[in-house]
């Protein structure tokens, strides 16, 4: 049903990434949004839009994905999204980074199918209250 669907904002600068994620979110009833990078992001929050989730790459020209997170946490964008990070940066110090700038799950691209994406962002989800 339309009312059910979760509005999810994925962040790549790869755009075969982009789109095939795109794709996969959009068959299991996510109403999907993209941006192919953090300025881009800032700009959608900025001007009202409101995604229930932000699932964002690190590595990206202009504004990686944890200043990104550090000016959403800064402005107080779209502070009831869940924000998710899906990097092949796979290091504990990017995932402590990552979870103290706000980030309620951090998923490694090369260890995870683009299915076990979707079902570790809707496992994330089902842990968070969502108002």
């Amino acid at each position: 049903m339309e009312g059910d669907k979760r509005k999810i904002l994925i962040v790549d600068d790869d755009t075969f990434l982009l789109d095939m994620y795109a794709f996969k979110f959009s068959q299991h009833n996510f109403e999907v949004y993209t941006a192919p990078g953090g300025l881009q992001v800032i700009e959608k929050l900025k001007d009202g839009f409101k995604p229930d989730i932000i699932l964002m790459d690190i590595i990206m020209p202009e504004m990686d994905g944890f200043e990104m997170l550090e000016k959403i946490n800064k402005d107080n964008l779209s502070p009831n999204s869940t924000k998710i990070i899906l990097s092949n940066k796979s290091q504990q110090a990017d995932i402590d980074k990552g979870n103290s700038l706000g980030a309620s799950g951090y998923i490694v691209k090369a260890n995870s199918t683009p299915q076990e994406v979707i079902e570790q962002v809707v496992g994330i989800l089902s842990k968070k209250v969502i108002k």
